[in-house]
């Protein structure tokens, strides 16, 4: 690791010596708010010489001759600036900029913010999520959701509206890293799946990676979401209270110091959820019987927000995030909770950007059902990271490090009743470096490679990746992606089950069945990403994208089902199959999604279809796991329905082909031996034993489903109050789609019925 640092620090002093010529640095700001503006259009008048500011609003020119110039800041809804700047020779000039917003006009610009993206990035296989996109959405109580708007992404499968997991192109939730603010959240969503753990109203940006994601994430072989909160508002206090039947939220923020131009400012923000819709349903929703919304929940989160006129800042965040479910059969509750810091300094002299991040959180769950067998888990997580940027014009070089530390403890009782489980310690030491280059005005290349040990396994983990764009034209671009992946956590919840609230996680495996028979030269699971596709832009107001991906799961590791026999001496003549807690699988994920977005005025249309095709092979069969959902619709319609913005229409509705499912042949008496070999089989009273067909090989119904809100906001001039009032229906035609079918009872349990709900919320 400190040959890591070595390197990383020589090439900080390499890169940012310039004798000949002179450079241009600096943030840019919101001048009222004091947020940083990415994508912003910087340039120089005299020459043309430009770049695009980085998301955390960063810029700098390079190699530009000695001189006087005019610096040119434009971006979509602020007034440009021009101010004179004096370059010398050798020299690194800081200059922050501060736009301010315009006031009730819209003017068309060349370049949008969202046209710099996709002109400046590679893009691919990423969906970027921001705040003014989660209020398109239904707002399902009253209060638009992250989960809402992730279950929309390309690729995307949700199983279902209660314990519903998120599913990103072919692969399982544990193959999805989620970060929030740099911290990996282990359970990011609510057990009724309308609700995440994350507040709408503070979330900056949430970035979906599907596939083919960079070297700057690791430890997983599916996917990514990361989810950045704003800052609290720096130069008033404000606040937000809402209720509705299925919960109430309380929102607090202002300046602990008030922001001033060149000299930063400081701020927090409060944010509380807390659902009570175990006790709401039986008075609103008498239709559903006794107790057939169990569910509760509470969500806290807190961020201390410091920043200097240099544009260099501290942040301090922590949360706690619980949930509660009370079926008739079965009770289990998690609790989430976690501090971190992160900072980010730009040194004098220097035009290498510093992050950090260092964080601690915990996850615990459990479950209790009627036959006295608890299920619980426990993951502890440590990680610190440094990433270094160093920007020349439009190209990047990017480059860190990360020590992670965690350690799982977990208890489960299979079907076949056996217990698994481990208590296992983990670190592991991570690098990465990744170039952006601009070849000329048509490709972007972006090369990476990052480089994983996991120290518990003694295992190395080299892992290159690859991403590129080409620009056809000023309105069609090509764009491809690739990569290796692995990841040391697995999930209690085994791909062949269709429903399982308890989602447990374990680590560094040990005593594999391996009925592929294939080489086992490690206990990590693996995957190589290939993705590709075209974007092209219909005038300034739509677009349409097209990707198509393959993942290639060369290793992975599932809890073994088939376990009937404890692994000891007892056993030793025992097949693998029948006593190691683990198997060895492999598979492949393979499809294509294409969508279009057209936005206009006060009309904002999403449309997303998708192709998947997910097969596992464990070496005894080839199955289809629960989420592979040949093909899924999503359509999103928001229009405002006054020039003053003050009706606004939200609907969804969503199309999902038929989960796969195992049948049933019969039924027979299974005797369990109890007495062992003396047991009377004659006399004796076994259980119901039932007779499976071949694994998955039927279809569940199709599911669909039809949500829509109306909202009408209030504003007062006094202090900028205003009283937003919501009408929502989820499943607005009462759709039966099904959740599970009791194979021994025969009986039916459907998913949410037709919900309608009114809230009303305060914003001060």
């Amino acid at each position: 690791m400190q040959k890591f640092l070595s390197v990383f620090f020589l090439i900080s002093i390499i890169t940012s010596v310039s004798a000949q010529t002179s450079d241009l640095k600096g943030f840019i700001y919101n001048k009222k708010s004091g947020e940083n503006l990415g994508y912003v259009n910087i340039y120089l008048k005299e020459t043309g010489q430009g770049t695009v500011s980085s998301e955390e609003g960063f810029y700098t020119l390079s190699k530009v001759k000695p001189g006087t110039y005019t610096l040119v800041a434009d971006y979509l809804g602020f007034v440009t600036i021009e101010m004179k700047v004096e370059l010398r020779a050798g020299n690194i000039l800081r200059q922050n900029l501060y736009l301010t917003e315009k006031d009730n006009t819209i003017e068309e610009f060349k370049v949008s913010a969202r046209r710099n993206n996709q002109l400046n990035t590679v893009n691919i296989s990423r969906v970027q999520i921001t705040k003014k996109q989660l209020n398109k959405l239904p707002s399902i109580g009253g209060e638009a959701d992250l989960i809402q708007y992730l279950q929309i992404v390309p690729g995307a499968v949700f199983s279902g509206d209660q314990g519903g997991q998120l599913y990103l192109r072919g692969g399982s939730p544990i193959m999805n890293k989620v970060l929030l603010d740099g911290m990996t959240i282990y359970n990011p969503f609510h057990s009724i799946g309308l609700f995440s753990v994350f507040d709408a109203d503070i979330i900056k940006s949430a970035d979906v990676y599907s596939a083919g994601f960079g070297s700057e994430y690791g430890g997983r072989i599916s996917a990514i979401v990361d989810v950045k909160t704003e800052d609290g508002s720096k130069n008033k206090s404000s606040g937000k209270l809402s209720f509705n039947p299925f919960g109430a939220k309380a929102l607090m923020e202002g300046p602990l110091r008030k922001f001033e131009v060149g000299k930063g400012g400081s701020s927090y923000v409060l944010s509380y959820k807390n659902s009570y819709l175990d006790k709401s349903s039986q008075i609103v929703f008498p239709y559903l019987g006794e107790n057939k919304l169990p569910y509760s929940f509470s969500d806290l989160y807190g961020k201390l927000s410091f920043s200097s006129g240099t544009g260099s800042s501290f942040k301090l965040f922590g949360f706690n995030f619980q949930d509660n479910v009370n079926f008739t059969e079965t009770s289990f509750d998690w609790n989430s909770s976690g501090l971190g810091a992160n900072f980010l300094v730009l040194p004098a002299g220097s035009k290498v950007l510093v992050e950090g991040v260092a964080a601690y959180s915990n996850y615990k769950i459990k479950q209790e059902e009627s036959d006295s067998k608890p299920r619980y888990s426990d993951i502890s997580n440590f990680n610190i990271g440094m990433n270094f940027s160093y920007f020349k014009n439009k190209d990047e070089i990017k480059y860190g490090f990360e020590i992670n530390t965690f350690k799982t403890n977990f208890e489960l009782f299979n079907s076949s009743n056996r217990k698994i489980e481990q208590v296992e310690n983990n670190t592991e030491l991570n690098a990465y470096f990744n170039y952006r280059k601009f070849i000329g005005k048509r490709l972007i290349i972006e090369p990476g490679f990052r480089f994983q040990y996991y120290a518990s396994l003694l295992n190395f983990s080299p892992e290159p990746r690859f991403r590129a764009k080409f620009i056809i034209s000023k309105t069609l671009r090509a764009k491809l992606a690739g990569g290796i992946y692995s990841q040391n956590l697995l999930s209690s919840v085994n791909d062949l089950d269709v429903v399982n609230l308890f989602y447990g996680f374990l680590s560094s495996p040990e005593g594999f069945s391996n009925s592929l028979e294939q080489d086992v030269n490690n206990n990590l699971q693996k995957s190589l990403h290939g993705v590709g596709g075209f974007e092209w832009d219909f005038g300034k107001h739509s677009d349409l994208n097209l990707e198509a991906y393959i993942k290639d799961f060369g290793q992975l590791i599932n809890i073994n089902r088939n376990k009937i026999y404890d692994d000891n001496g007892k056993n030793a003549g025992k097949l693998d199959v029948l006593k190691k807690d683990f198997v060895i699988e492999n598979g492949k994920a393979y499809g294509f999604d294409l969508t279009y977005l057209f936005e206009k005025n006060r009309f904002y249309f999403w449309s997303v279809y998708s192709y998947n095709n997910v097969i596992r092979n464990d070496g005894i069969e080839k199955y289809r796991p629960h989420f592979d959902r040949r093909h899924n619709i999503n359509l999103v319609m928001s229009i405002y329905l006054d020039k003053n913005k003050t009706w606004e229409f939200n609907s969804r509705w969503n199309f999902g082909s038929g989960f796969p499912f195992t049948q049933t042949q019969g039924f027979f008496e299974n005797i369990t031996f109890q007495d062992g070999l003396s047991t009377d089989v004659s006399r004796a009273n076994g259980d119901l034993g039932i007779v499976y067909a071949a694994v998955n090989k039927g279809r569940l119904p199709d599911y669909h489903r039809l949500d829509l809100s109306l909202k009408k906001t209030l504003k007062s001039n006094e202090k900028n109050r205003k009283f937003v009032g919501s009408a929502s229906i989820v499943n607005v035609y009462n759709r039966a789609n099904i959740f599970y079918f009791d194979r021994i009872s025969f009986e039916r349990i459907n998913q949410l019925p037709v919900l309608p709900s009114i809230s009303v919320s305060y914003e001060f």
